[in-house]
């Protein structure tokens, strides 16, 4: 399955995911932090759905009340 997700409340503005068997097989995104979230793709990739959302969801950037690895969470969220 692949998520096709616009986040919210962050820099990034296009988020693709791609999820086989209940596991992250990719994770790329246009804008944001290029090399952050390449980063992030990289750790993510081969991790459960789960994993993933109890790891990221809620975390902050700065003072805004979401960052692109809650926003990650929250697509999981909804592909659940």
């Amino acid at each position: 399955m692949v998520i096709n997700y616009q986040p919210q409340g962050v820099c990034s503005r296009q988020m693709r995911i791609e999820v086989e068997d209940g596991v992250v097989r990719s994770f790329q995104v246009m804008g944001g932090c290029h090399g952050n979230l390449q980063g992030i793709g990289k750790l993510v990739e081969g991790m459960t759905v789960e994993e993933v959302i109890r790891r990221l969801d809620g975390i902050r950037c700065g003072g805004k009340p979401t960052s692109c690895p809650d926003q990650l969470a929250q697509a999981l969220k909804q592909s659940l």
